[in-house]
């Protein structure tokens, strides 16, 4: 058995070519750059009919061929959660990629491919994450300002985030992080008693019109952007 690799299924993104073979199975999402390297030291990797070796590029058009590695379909779902429901997944045999707190609504991902949750997860990786918030007093005239710089929360300072104010109750936020209740702690820090957090967007995923309870599955151009920048992270 051994999968094999089409053109057509190449990633577009700001990939540039030729490209080390490990990055090229990594992007693709086969295994891991290091569980490339061993692939290929098994002698299980082949371009255009060629054994690779460590090092081995690629260019844009090659048949990359993995012996004895079955390709896997893997499901990735956008999910519209509502208010009042713990953090869990509509759908048997997806989990979702991070959480919302029972009192949030709003974007989660739902998949069954547990190798890209560290990617997404670990701190040290900068994902963003849009959110619209609206606390229950007016905002003080210094919030954006002490939000931006980042807040102290139990010793923790948060990394810089990026907040545009809506009105006088209501902020937009990015972050580029995901501690616990990071938000209402951040908000109940400056003495603003968050009313309603709503996340939005997770990277390229958008919420859009996706009704309440509603799941979309991500899919074509969008999955294959996705699929890259979990792959590409900054940190």
């Amino acid at each position: 058995m051994s999968l094999i690799i089409q053109k057509k299924n190449i990633i577009k993104m700001d990939t540039e070519y030729p490209m080390r073979i490990n990055k090229y199975l990594a992007l693709k999402n086969i295994s891991t750059r290091k569980g490339a390297d061993v692939l290929i030291e098994e002698k299980k990797v082949f371009i255009n009919g060629k054994l690779a070796i460590l090092g081995s590029k690629v260019n844009e058009g090659d048949k990359v061929e993995v012996k004895g590695v079955k390709e896997k379909k893997y499901s990735y779902f956008a999910y519209n959660k509502p208010i009042g429901i713990e953090t869990n997944s509509p759908k048997e045999g997806l989990f979702p990629l991070g959480r919302l707190d029972k009192n949030s609504h709003g974007l989660m991902i739902l998949t069954d491919d547990g190798r890209i949750t560290d990617k997404l997860l670990n701190p040290k990786y900068i994902h963003e994450k849009e959110y619209v918030v609206r606390t229950k007093e007016k905002l003080r005239s210094n919030f954006k300002q002490k939000m931006e710089a980042g807040v102290n929360i139990e010793g923790y300072l948060t990394k810089k985030c990026k907040v545009t104010i809506l009105n006088e109750n209501t902020f937009r936020i990015i972050l580029t992080e995901g501690k616990k209740h990071q938000i209402r702690r951040m908000c109940s820090n400056l003495f603003q008693e968050v009313g309603d957090l709503k996340r939005e967007r997770i990277m390229n995923i958008k919420l859009g019109n996706l009704k309440l309870n509603g799941l979309k599955e991500i899919k074509g151009e969008e999955l294959s952007t996705f699929l890259y920048l979990i792959n590409n992270p900054k940190s």
